[in-house]
């Protein structure tokens, strides 16, 4: 998927294959999701509201301002204003910042919105989408050999991390050209190892994210076929919140919102000092950050960011990402159809309402928006 940096440059996932659901991380979460049944039969006390908070991110070129908004005190001064504290933690494995959110170690985790409905979400974890920080714009691609034609993928044997963000880009490709999966074969890899696989002689197709693309689409007979610019706004990148947590302590959801486009309004002023500490906390440098932001469709301005949650291409994006994830058993073995999670957007809801576990929440952007005028 995106623009993933540090030594491999860019995974959101170093030094696992990115967003790839390992069969012990799904025991795990099934352990979870089984505690989390228990507690919620249970009786209950009342809500209380807290003061402090924590949240963690893990390397990629969207979610860098979080760690420069903790570095340079920005969160810790939101937090103030709200007489709340908020840790930032940074996790070096991608799968497990989003095993510790799903576990409730910590209130909120930088995620896709596939992996936010096929784990937390899919486990039982009520999850709100908190901040749409941006889009994969070309950050992720379908590479072929010997044509430069999408149709001539038929036949072909394709390498790629089963089940990830990749594996829905090839679904999506497939389905432009009017084909399906059952016209191609599709061969496991870890994303540390596509681009030596491609050099191969045997490899005859690959799907991965940058940086991993970019160095392949250098190599001889490189073609990209495909590419998350055709799908503009379906990979998202997101700081999602346990919902409970947020409706007990809306102030911890005014101050994320409020650091972060701080971050947002440096990045806009394209300002060196800051996209420089991000590139090298990225393990890059000034120029091989903006490459990756370039193919990062960053939302800096908070009005669009509003757009993007009330746009009613998102509830179709869902509904597009639940059926594939159900087609491939990432919403559980024992899950009846693609509508077993409920999902709810501003522009309506998919799936079972009675089970609403994802939720992209627009409100604060919205008085964010507000209080700046």
């Amino acid at each position: 998927m995106p623009a993933h940096l540090p030594t491999q440059a860019a995974n959101r996932l170093p030094p696992l294959p990115l967003r790839q659901r390992s069969y012990l991380l799904r025991l795990a979460l099934f352990a979870v999701a089984i505690l989390l049944l228990l507690f919620s039969l249970a009786p209950k006390a009342h809500a209380q509201s807290r003061d402090h908070f924590s949240v963690c991110w893990s390397i990629y070129a969207g979610w860098m301002p979080w760690g420069y908004a903790e570095l340079e005190g920005i969160v810790d001064r939101w937090a103030q204003r709200y007489g709340i504290t908020i840790d930032v933690q940074q996790v070096n494995d991608y799968v497990e910042s989003i095993n510790q959110y799903t576990a409730g170690n910590v209130d909120g985790c930088a995620m896709t919105n596939m992996d936010a409905l096929t784990l937390p979400a899919a486990s039982g974890v009520d999850t709100t989408a908190l901040v749409i920080g941006d889009y994969s714009d070309g950050n992720d691609g379908v590479v072929l050999k010997g044509s430069d034609r999408l149709e001539d993928l038929a036949g072909k044997r394709i390498n790629l991390v089963q089940f990830s963000v990749s594996h829905y880009l090839l679904a999506r490709a497939l389905d432009s050209a009017g084909m399906s999966e059952r016209d191609v074969e599709t061969v496991n890899a870890a994303d540390a190892d596509i681009a030596g696989l491609f050099s191969s002689a045997q490899t005859q197709a690959v799907v991965t994210w940058n940086p991993q693309l970019a160095a392949i689409s250098t190599m001889p007979d490189a073609n990209l076929v495909y590419s998350s610019k055709d799908i503009p706004g379906e990979i998202l990148d997101l700081m999602v919140v346990n919902t409970q947590v947020l409706a007990d302590n809306p102030d911890f959801g005014h101050a994320l919102v409020g650091a972060w486009y701080e971050v947002m309004e440096r990045i806009a002023a394209d300002d060196v000092q800051a996209l420089s500490s991000m590139a090298e906390a990225a393990g890059t440098d000034l120029d091989g950050y903006r490459a990756q932001l370039a193919d990062t469709h960053l939302y800096t301005d908070p009005q669009d960011a509003l757009e993007a949650f009330e746009d009613p291409k998102l509830l179709d994006t869902m509904e597009r990402v639940a059926r594939f994830s159900f087609d491939h058993g990432l919403l559980g073995e024992m899950a009846p159809n693609a509508e077993v999670v409920g999902i709810e957007t501003p522009a309506g809801s998919f799936g079972d309402t009675a089970n609403l576990k994802l939720r992209f929440d627009p409100s604060y952007v919205r008085a964010y928006l507000e209080a700046r005028q």
